[in-house]
């Protein structure tokens, strides 16, 4: 039996750096929802700011989602 070391530790990056960047994604969404509380005397100012956050974690969760469906895809296909 003959094992590829070589193909074995391709196989261990990509995984490792693949789960850590799903990870980090999901992490940024999950911050990108969370409410703020800020300690500032103008609580109505920075709206648009929370709408672009939650904007931009929902992409983050998407993200999550095609990643998921694509390793999904390729394990059935």
């Amino acid at each position: 039996m003959h094992i590829d070391w070589a193909a074995l530790g391709q196989v261990f990056g990509v995984s490792l750096v693949v789960t850590v960047g799903l990870v980090g994604i999901f992490t940024l969404g999950i911050v990108g929802t969370s409410p703020r509380t800020g300690g500032s005397a103008d609580s109505g100012a920075g709206t648009g700011a929370g709408a672009l956050a939650r904007s931009g974690a929902y992409a983050c969760f998407a993200l999550c989602a095609a990643a998921v469906g694509y390793g999904i895809y390729l394990i059935v296909a």
